[in-house]
This record gives structure tokens, sequence and C-alpha cells, in this order.
């Protein structure tokens, strides 16, 4: 069994300091060259390294500051993959949405370039002896769930099976080989997709781009197990399924009874992420499908709000889970990372550190210290 480096874990992203933003839009006016942000990137990983070791955390991240979002960025980089513009459009309580850039496969898809091992370098330099750099990168499902197969080049890949999955895969299994090799030992993979499948507006959707929504989230299994039959030994690769988290909105509501059983009976990942922080992701009746030897994390307190969730609440949440899952089986997270794009949420910094020290302390008291 994979273990993760505590009862208690993050998502990984976190609000991103006014000057890195303010770098962010010299660079996009010229003012300051690619070479430039870098280090005042380096400047605030840094930072926020040493944030999350003060607060306590175990596993360390570089904040996602690199980033504009949490896959584009990632998803770019592959050859064959083009992405188009992102805008973001009015609900009708006057709230805003995002509505993420579309990737497209315009060619064959493989690993032109390393794609975050510069970046994991620098994590690993700034992270105490003790505590594990964690790398967070888009799940490989993120480059068909949004066009479907009016995404995919049919010169490329007249058919999807097996030659696209098996060609993502590759280029997946390529990344973690470089990232293994330099020392990285946990990999967390994003998913909005299969949270997605939850909720019925989306599975409509899906069926109008010729997708069948029951079918969907096994065939995903499938995708995921041919990256994870080239994951480097001693690597932990986690799963974190996000229901949408742009300036403290969500995209997607319902129970994960849809895909409960492709995703924790079918699909060979150490550790998954769930999202359980209000009423719209249902109870936890799915966890029953979660196997031996694998890890929940349950998360339980929002990124979202600054209003902070009582231990109370928490532990008896907990308990509820352990009627579905093992307790030793079950770990505790925020629900979504902090700043899943560069906007981030409506949150306070100083409300960042308050909920994160909850998680812990909660943890700690639920399953003994770390």
């Amino acid at each position: 069994m994979a273990k993760l480096p505590a009862r208690y874990d993050h998502v990984g992203s976190f609000l991103r300091p006014q000057y890195l933003l303010q770098a962010r839009a010299d660079k996009a006016s010229g003012r300051i060259t690619p070479e430039q942000l870098r280090l005042v990137e380096d400047k605030a990983i840094t930072e926020i390294v040493q944030f999350q070791q003060d607060v306590g955390l175990k596993s360390i991240t570089d904040g996602e500051f690199r980033r504009t979002y949490f896959h584009v960025d990632f998803l770019e980089q592959l050859g064959g993959v083009e992405v188009g513009i992102p805008f973001t459009v009015k609900r009708p309580d006057g709230s805003e949405e995002l509505a993420p850039p579309v990737m497209k496969v315009v060619g064959q898809v493989h690993h032109a370039k390393n794609i975050q091992l510069a970046d994991f370098a620098y994590l690993k330099s700034q992270v105490a002896a003790g505590n594990t750099p964690k790398v967070t990168i888009p799940s490989p499902t993120m480059l068909h769930f949004r066009g479907g197969r009016a995404g995919i080049s049919k010169d490329h890949y007249p058919e999807l099976d097996p030659a696209f999955y098996d060609d993502v895969a590759k280029a997946y299994g390529d990344e973690l080989r470089s990232l293994s090799a330099a020392g990285c030992h946990y990999v967390q993979m994003d998913d909005t997709n299969l949270a997605y499948l939850c909720d019925e507006k989306m599975r409509e959707a899906a069926r109008q781009r010729g997708d069948d929504p029951n079918e969907l989230p096994h065939r995903y299994a499938m995708f995921i197990n041919k990256v994870v039959a080239q994951k480097p030994a001693g690597m932990t690769l986690a799963m974190h399924l996000c229901r949408g988290n742009f300036k403290s909105t969500h995209a997607a509501s319902g129970n994960y009874e849809p895909v409960a059983q492709a995703l924790l009976s079918e699909m060979n990942i150490d550790a998954y992420f769930l999202e359980y922080d209000d009423d719209r992701s249902g109870d936890f009746r799915p966890l029953r499908y979660l196997p031996k030897g694998k890890t929940m994390v349950l998360g339980l307190v929002t990124t979202k709000f600054g209003q902070m969730e009582s231990k109370d609440t928490l532990k008896r949440r907990i308990d509820e889970a352990a009627k579905y899952a093992p307790m030793e089986q079950l770990a505790l997270s925020p629900q979504c990372g902090f700043s899943s794009t560069v906007h981030g949420n409506n949150i306070a910094v100083e409300d960042q550190r308050n909920k994160l020290r909850l998680v812990i302390e909660t943890a700690n008291e639920v399953w003994g210290e770390s």
C-alpha cells in the first residue's frame, strides 16, 4: 500500500501574492522577460514552501505559482495538442463562470519535452528534509471530455481505442519517468471530468457530444490504468476530483454514485481526494467501493469561503465516512486548492493558514500525531 506523507494533505494551489500577479502582468505586456518572471516566481515559491512547512504540512507543492490554469499550462506542452482561448460567461444569478480553454488534439500526442522537471527541481531544492515535494498535473482525461470525439483529429486518430489512449498514456509515462529520475515520489492528477459526470446537466452535455455518460467512467478508468501501468516504482499516484473551483464558484453537483465503481474499484490509483465540503457532493455511500490498499482523502474543509468549520463537525463526518470505508484508509484535506486558476478564490491569505491548521489539528486528534 502506497502511503501518503501524513493523515492530512492538501490539493496544492495557493493564492498568488500581489507582486507575482503584477510580474505576470508585466511579462504579458513585455515590460519584463520570461527569465525575469521566473525569478519572481522562484521567490514566491520559496515563500509558499516555507508557509506550508510552518503550518505543518508534510506534502509540499509550489502552489502552482507558475501556472495560469491548473490544466492548460501542462497540456499545451504535449506534442499534438493545441489550446483555445478561455472566456467567462455570466450565470443567471449574475456570478461569473469560467468557460475553460478547450484542448484540441491536432496531431499525434507525444512527450515533446520534460514539462515539470525544472519546476520540480526548484521545488525540491526548497523543501526541508523529512517533507515530500508533490507535483500536481491534470488528468489525461482532460484531452477527451471537453471536446469529445470532435476535439481529436480524425486524420491522426480515426479510432480512439487503442491508439489515442496509448499515445497519451505513453506521453504521461515519459513525464512520470523524468520526474521519478529527479527524485519525485508523489504525483497528483487533477480530474474534473469524473466529477462532472455526477451532474445531470454535464451528463446531458456528454450525450450531446455523442458520448454515453454511463460508459465514460469505465473508459476513463481504463485510460488512467494505461498511465498507472507506466508509473515508476516507488511513486505514489493520487487523483483529485474537482467540481470546478473558479473565484469561489463551482461547476458541477451530484452524488459520486454514477462514477464510484469505475473510480474506486476499477482504477489502479493509490489515493483519491474527493470533495465533500457541502451538500452538493452527496453522502458517503459511494466509498463502499474503496478496495483495501487505497487511501481516501476526505475534502471536508472548503477553500471557497473563509468561514471556519468546527472540529466536532469534521469528526462527525469522518465517523460517517468510516461506516463505508475503513478508518485506517481515510485521511483529511481541504476540498480543493485555494487558487485552481491564477484568479484565486474569494478567501483571505490568513484563512488559508487557518483552514490548513484546522485540517492538521483535526487529523492528529482523530488518527494520532503523524
